[in-house]
């Protein structure tokens, strides 16, 4: 769903980056876990490394108080600037702007929301296949008399 390998997602738990819960040997990935590695992945692909990484998964940890994911369920979208020193999390159009206008320096801005409704769309989408697979089922061939 995120486009992790398997063996990124055994690395990035060894290090602590996503804590999936455990059943045995498996790892069972949240909607929360799932959240998580979406933003962890766009922050990757915009070039973060993992030290960055983990800082803004424990800013945001320290800012919301509540889990990504049912913060960023919200109507709103929710924005994280960037730029180099200091962390923004924002939710209206004008405070970025304002944050934007008064930089010295470029800034990077990671939609979060769009990262969530991604892997929720993915989520619904192998839940209704994996439904359909199921009402269809395997169906045994009749003996012909």
């Amino acid at each position: 769903m995120t486009g992790i390998t398997p063996r990124q997602l055994q690395w990035w738990d060894e290090r602590g980056v996503v804590k999936p819960q455990r059943q045995g040997h498996r790892r069972l990935y949240s909607l929360e876990n799932l959240t998580e590695l979406a933003v962890i992945c766009e922050l990757r692909r915009k070039g973060f490394s993992l030290q960055g990484v983990r800082k803004v998964m424990r800013f945001l940890d320290r800012e919301l108080h509540k889990g990504l994911a049912e913060i960023v369920s919200r109507t709103s979208d929710v924005h994280l600037l960037i730029d180099g020193k200091n962390l923004y999390l924002e939710t209206s159009a004008k405070q970025i702007v304002d944050i934007l206008k008064n930089s010295n320096q470029a800034i990077l801005g990671v939609c979060l929301t769009d990262a969530v409704r991604q892997v929720r769309a993915e989520v619904v989408a192998r839940k209704l296949n994996t439904s359909v697979m199921a009402s269809v089922g395997p169906r045994r061939a009749r003996k012909a008399s």
